[in-house]
């Protein structure tokens, strides 16, 4: 790879600037290459008035090919520069480094679509043929906060601060399957929303094709058996009762705790998909960016990343 301001020595060096092996960051690239050709050959049939000059011609920019293009976006997900900094390391003036991300994110977007990684932004349940009719389809459904500035209107700072994590944050919801891969990330919303409020917002209790869903939550899901009644299951902790004058040492029977244990042993593999997600530093420190919508389509092309990164195909 040329023209790059590092001397990548290594597979481990190469994973820690962009957060992909080599061998994935070259199948993306095919795509990230055609995808490229689109918004432009898009963009030319958008013009009103005819080329003064053949396509291609006049001063070459920094970022001359897709290589450089596709680990100058990666770089920026993974490490999440200033751009200042951002700019300083690729030979760009700030206010261009921000140009750069702001047009290569929706072309990375576009290439995860091709390539069939990029999460749905709502739950559809996959409606099961008559032959697979006994078949469920088994999913783990969760919330992640992340960081966020903190807002300077004082209405806004109320909506995005988190009483659970004591700071302004962004949520979103994940519903991950058993096969090790993201297939839903819902909006982003404020902070302040609870993951099941979140949930019911998102999720129509009458949804058609639940009765062929099976799914695990935590606690923090309490009420969902009653709310959604249509779920072929839902595996949910059984919760520690109150201390109270009648009950002053309250503890789970040894079933409960067996039952709660069962439940975290299926329920803890959406933990390493939310941690390979935050491995990407722009879902891990504080959130800057105040461009319209950055904050949630930042969320779901790294969805997408983890999804390649794991071979998982979003059906």
């Amino acid at each position: 790879m040329s023209k790059l301001p590092f001397i990548i020595r290594n597979e481990r060096q190469f994973k820690a600037l962009t957060g992909l092996p080599r061998k994935i960051f070259d199948t993306l690239l095919q795509e990230f290459e055609k995808a490229l050709k689109d918004v432009s050959s898009h963009r030319d049939r958008k013009r009103t008035k005819p080329h003064q000059r053949k396509p291609g011609g006049g001063r070459k920019g920094v970022l001359s090919t897709p290589e450089q293009k596709l680990f100058f976006i990666l770089f920026y997900l993974k490490n999440y520069p200033t751009f200042d900094v951002l700019g300083a390391l690729f030979g760009l003036s700030p206010p261009k480094a921000e140009e750069n991300v702001n047009k290569l994110l929706p072309v990375l977007k576009k290439a995860e679509q091709h390539l069939r990684v990029l999460p749905h932004r709502h739950f559809k349940p996959t409606v099961p043929s008559e032959q697979d009719s006994e078949n469920t389809q088994k999913i783990i459904i969760d919330a992640t906060e992340r960081p966020r500035c903190r807002p300077h209107h004082a209405r806004q700072q109320k909506n995005y601060y988190s009483g659970k994590n004591h700071r302004h944050t962004l949520k979103n919801t994940v519903i991950a399957d058993l096969h090790r891969g993201i297939p839903v990330v819902g909006p982003t919303v404020p902070g302040r929303r609870h993951d099941f409020k979140l949930l019911k917002d998102e999720l129509d209790p009458n949804e058609p094709g639940l009765s062929s869903v099976e799914a695990w939550v935590d606690l923090g899901y309490q009420g969902i058996e009653s709310q959604y009644p249509a779920f072929h299951s839902i595996h949910i902790p059984h919760k520690k009762p109150r201390k109270s004058k009648h009950n002053p040492n309250p503890t789970l029977t040894p079933q409960q705790k067996k039952e709660n244990r069962a439940i975290s042993q299926v329920r803890v593999a959406v933990e390493p998909l939310i941690g390979d997600m935050k491995s990407f530093q722009i879902l891990a420190i504080k959130f800057r960016n105040r461009i319209t919508n950055m904050a949630d389509q930042v969320v779901l092309v790294v969805a997408g990343l983890c999804n390649l990164k794991n071979s998982y195909v979003v059906q």
